[in-house]
């Protein structure tokens, strides 16, 4: 993958440096696995889509708690469902959580002569 350009709400910017496996931990250990995930070291934020929980044989659901919306991942085993993580959300409905990379690899562009 070649570098792509990306329309954002401030115009179109070259952010897209690369694709690849991506395997991400969130706070609680639950982990992802992301085959197609897009590289950018501009990006100060990062999204997730639904289908990636989906993908990794996850659930989720909402919830609310004292007035606080919440995310849950879930994971159902012998019958049982277990609350794995629980993301709260902006007031603009987003929910949000800090990740970490657990694996990285350097993608780079070579050119056989």
């Amino acid at each position: 993958m070649s570098n792509a350009h990306v329309n954002t709400i401030s115009g179109s910017s070259k952010l897209i440096e690369g694709s690849g496996r991506a395997i991400i931990l969130l706070p609680k250990g639950t982990k992802f696995v992301i085959d197609d995930a897009l590289y950018s070291t501009k990006s100060q934020r990062n999204f997730f889509i639904f289908k990636y929980i989906c993908l990794n044989r996850y659930h989720i659901e909402t919830m609310n708690e004292k007035n606080i919306e919440y995310l849950y991942i879930t994971n159902v085993e012998c019958g049982k469902k277990y609350v794995l993580e629980r993301l709260p959300a902006f007031s603009s409905c987003l929910y949000y959580t800090h990740i970490s990379a657990i694996e990285s690899y350097v993608t780079t562009n070579q050119k056989c002569i």
